[in-house]
């Protein structure tokens, strides 16, 4: 894994063009033509990144990776809109619209409240990501090695669904402590307003629980939305490769695959936000609101209420998720690792379907 690591930054693109290219033992390169050439007569040419095998511990750890940053990265970023959108979601008389909500927070925190729990999003969402991402080709690879190659082709739909949702259950219980900490700083005014301040005092008083009473209602937000973002964005790739993108992708340039894999992963997002809006706003709200059970929080938000907030959710959720896949893939080609093409249907099961 830190092979790999190290090999990516030696061949990082943004190195500058002045950057002294070294041999393995530290010298300098030689012109071929001079007396001290590596190998007379011979040129120097670049050694071939070497691709992490598919499916091996190296492999898994560096989709954690990815998913660090693709998560961690793109929701602190949002978290000027994602404060909004929950101060929306359990304060609704007083933050009317997005835009309004945005203009009393600057009126009375100043633009520096608008970053208020950045800090819990961080770590929370880094954590998830790990969890979410590597678990994720774990699950995947291991629920298709038990039904075998023609069903895992058959339902490769189910397939990923089941393997999303399996990583989500463990990436939820990494993220719920932070995310706990990050809603009582945004949406309760005077509780804290840092992650330090905020953490021993929820401790001191709700003890552990405070961390985890959203846990199953973070699951049921959560494992919804990585179901779809996941069975989406496979689904809309394979789609896009055969009715959109004019050739296989094996002849496209990484940068063309990486612009297919951002239009899937903000298509995925749409669907992502709108089937797990409901159960988020019953998590902020929850957090909000000491003693409450999530049945008590939704009776009382009514079924119109657990919609608040949904266009910033859309918005953000989108960009959000298409970034993240757009992340998460580009780290795959910088760190060399394997990205299978579309599913294609096996000889075997072509053979009993005669298909050509």
């Amino acid at each position: 894994m830190f092979t790999a690591l190290l090999d990516a930054a030696r061949n990082s693109p943004f190195r500058t063009p002045f950057t002294r290219v070294q041999c393995d033992d530290g010298s300098a390169p030689v012109a071929a033509d001079t007396e001290k050439a590596v190998v007379p007569g011979r040129s120097i040419q670049a050694a071939a990144t070497r691709e992490v095998e598919f499916g091996s511990n190296e492999f898994f750890g560096l989709c954690a990776v990815g998913g660090i940053l693709s998560c961690g990265i793109t929701h602190t970023a949002v978290v000027p809109l994602d404060l909004v959108k929950c101060r929306l979601q359990v304060d609704q008389a007083k933050y009317k619209n997005l835009f309004h909500g945005f203009k009393v927070t600057v009126a009375e925190e100043g633009a520096r409240g608008l970053a208020k729990g950045w800090a819990p999003t961080f770590f929370g969402y880094s954590a998830q990501g790990a969890f979410k991402f590597g678990l994720y080709e774990v699950f995947k690879i291991q629920y298709a090695n038990m039904i075998g190659e023609e069903n895992a082709y058959l339902y490769r739909t189910w397939l990923y669904l089941g393997a999303s949702a399996s990583a989500e259950f463990f990436a939820d219980i990494a993220l719920s402590p932070l995310e706990a900490a990050k809603v009582k700083i945004q949406t309760m005014p005077g509780y804290a307003n840092t992650m330090r301040q905020a953490v021993p005092k929820m401790l001191g008083e709700e003890g552990i629980t405070a961390f985890y009473k959203g846990l199953v209602p973070l699951w049921c937000r959560q494992i919804p939305y990585t179901m779809m973002k996941f069975a989406c964005f496979e689904k809309t790739v394979e789609l896009l490769y055969k009715h959109v993108v004019p050739k296989p992708r094996d002849q496209c340039t990484k940068g063309e695959q990486l612009v297919v894999t951002f239009a899937a992963g903000y298509i995925a997002g749409v669907f992502c936000a709108v089937v797990s809006h409901p159960a988020d706003v019953v998590v902020s709200k929850l957090n909000q609101a000491k003693g409450s059970s999530a049945i008590d929080v939704a009776k009382k938000l009514g079924f119109m209420g657990m919609w608040n907030g949904l266009t910033p959710r859309i918005i953000m959720i989108g960009t959000l998720t298409a970034l993240q896949w757009f992340i998460y893939d580009g780290v795959k080609v910088a760190l060399s690792i394997p990205r299978p093409p579309p599913p294609e249907m096996p000889e075997s099961l072509k053979k009993k379907l005669n298909v050509e």
